[in-house]
């Protein structure tokens, strides 16, 4: 199944058409993404019996919103890939290191997003959605607790990241527009091996970040098993996976987004988000 959201609709979507939640179920089911994902067993078992002239609304991929707009909680994960470890300095960690990025930066997969003073980087990222409550699971069954997933990106203001001592990792990657996700969710049996998926960063037409996420140090059900070994974990929670090398500070000279720039993320299998900076 693939869950998004268009012209502020719940929809289900089926290549390039999609059906209204609400209308197709008669008012059966909510129509807040937050709500369904609350039910998503429900949700997914319902869509898979959807007859094809339910899909009856053209998708238009600049209309398409968050498709999850209020998490409670978003966990990232830095140093997730061994280049990324290697370009930023550090041996490959032997634990996941995990900061948050502050719900309030979520965003759709078309946005423009204004640039704050300082130097603002990307991360692709693979970006899981837990759809039922977890906690304590093991890594063996931590799939089962994973909704869908969708393509991110971790934007970055580094001067706000690296300033203190501790850094302000939460900070610096929480600006308005610097967390946009999408461009749908996408349920793991969607994908033939949910856990190999090609990863690419392209900025301006140019390839900046290219992987498979089968290169994680910890994968996907590992992050899951680990975060949920500390606190329990919500139906729409995210998880920001980690980025594979290629960001700007690591360039030489250092490349930062700047007005006019045009970046998209893609991932195999689940699609593609866009995003333009300006100012600033």
């Amino acid at each position: 199944m693939r869950l998004g959201v268009l012209d502020g609709h719940t929809v289900v979507v089926s290549g390039a058409r999609a059906a209204n939640v609400r209308w197709a179920s008669r008012g059966r089911l909510p129509t807040d993404p937050m709500a369904l994902l609350e039910d998503w067993p429900r949700i997914r078992d319902w869509a898979a019996g959807l007859p094809e002239d339910a899909y009856d609304i053209p998708v238009d991929p600049t209309a398409l919103g968050a498709p999850v707009p209020r998490p409670r909680q978003v966990f990232a994960v830095a140093l997730n890939y061994p280049p990324h470890a290697a370009e930023a300095g550090f041996t490959p960690p032997e634990e996941p290191l995990v900061f948050t990025k502050f719900p309030a930066c979520v965003t759709g997969p078309h946005t423009s997003v204004a640039l704050p003073q300082g130097k603002v980087d990307w991360e692709v990222e693979l970006v899981a959605v837990i759809g039922r409550e977890t906690y304590r699971v093991s890594e063996d069954r931590a799939w089962k607790a994973v909704a869908a997933l969708a393509v991110g990106q971790d934007l970055s203001e580094r001067i706000t990241q690296l300033q203190g001592k501790p850094a302000q990792f939460s900070l610096g990657k929480s600006f308005p527009g610097f967390g946009p996700i999408g461009p749908v969710l996408v349920t793991p049996d969607e994908l033939d091996v949910p856990d190999d998926l090609e990863i690419t960063g392209v900025l301006n037409g140019e390839i900046v970040q290219q992987d498979r996420t089968k290169s994680m140090i910890f994968p996907v059900p590992e992050l899951i098993a680990r975060l949920s070994a500390v606190l329990p974990l919500f139906p729409g929670d995210l998880v920001f996976t980690g980025t594979p090398a290629g960001v700007g500070n690591r360039m030489n000279p250092p490349r930062y987004l700047t007005d006019g720039d045009e970046l998209v993320s893609r991932i195999e299998g689940i699609g593609e988000i866009r995003q333009h900076f300006t100012g600033p």
